[in-house]
């Protein structure tokens, strides 16, 4: 079975694939993320300082990531996340504008490209949304209560962030895949899509738990400008 957990930044989706994996056993499918994609395509470039035809060029080359991935893990496996994700930051931009942590005169200077933008990700989201779902076979939605983690990556704009949400859950409803909405604590959120499931418990909710956090620590979270330095020294 294909599985997604859908949801907006800072919902607890990596942390809650990580638990869900190791408690079900459902392989964790891995992709590479927009700060790991970047500093190869991008050098030197944080994501609040790209322009709408390089953002295109990065939610491209992330869905193909994913992509890669899905092909590679076969029938079976739980994805932090889908090609969707990066489809709806990019719908949300045409509101808030290309980088959404700043205020509109700071987002005039790319007035006139709006209507190509808007152009190219219409067209971008048929395949993806067929893409989408001709691969997952069930979605579920963390809803978003948790506070935006500051980064320095994520935009910091909880309008910004409503918007994705909202619109994530309208497309599930166009495509027809199957959506559940999950919230409360992480051992709640797995124990809730693992019963619905019928998937079995390979380990403890605590020791699950315990091997999610130590790979989530494990990630290297630095931004996209501090790969970029590493990669010349």
């Amino acid at each position: 079975m294909k599985i997604a957990i859908s949801g907006t930044y800072s919902s607890g989706k990596t942390f809650t694939a990580m638990v869900l994996a190791y408690y079900t056993g459902v392989p964790r499918l891995l992709s590479k993320a927009i700060r790991e994609i970047m500093p190869g395509l991008m050098p030197g470039k944080r994501l609040s300082e790209v322009t709408p035809e390089e953002f295109l060029h990065l939610m491209i080359a992330r869905h193909i990531g994913r992509l890669k991935s899905e092909i590679k893990m076969g029938n079976n496996y739980v994805s932090d996340g889908s090609s969707l994700q990066e489809l709806l930051y990019g719908e949300a931009r045409l509101v808030y504008g290309i980088n959404p942590s700043v205020g509109s005169l700071d987002n005039a200077k790319y007035e006139n490209d709006t209507s190509f933008f808007a152009r190219m990700l219409k067209e971008f989201s048929r395949s993806i949304k067929l893409h989408v779902a001709n691969t997952f076979d069930v979605f579920f939605h963390l809803t978003h209560e948790l506070p935006i983690t500051e980064d320095g990556h994520r935009p910091m704009n909880t309008d910004f962030r409503d918007v994705v949400d909202k619109r994530l859950i309208e497309v599930l409803n166009e495509i027809g895949t199957p959506y559940y909405i999950v919230s409360g604590s992480v051992e709640k959120r797995v124990k809730d899509i693992s019963d619905h499931l019928n998937l079995h418990p390979v380990m403890s909710m605590e020791e699950a738990v315990k091997r999610a956090s130590l790979d989530y620590k494990a990630q290297d979270l630095r931004l996209e400008e501090e790969r970029s330095r590493s990669k010349k020294q």
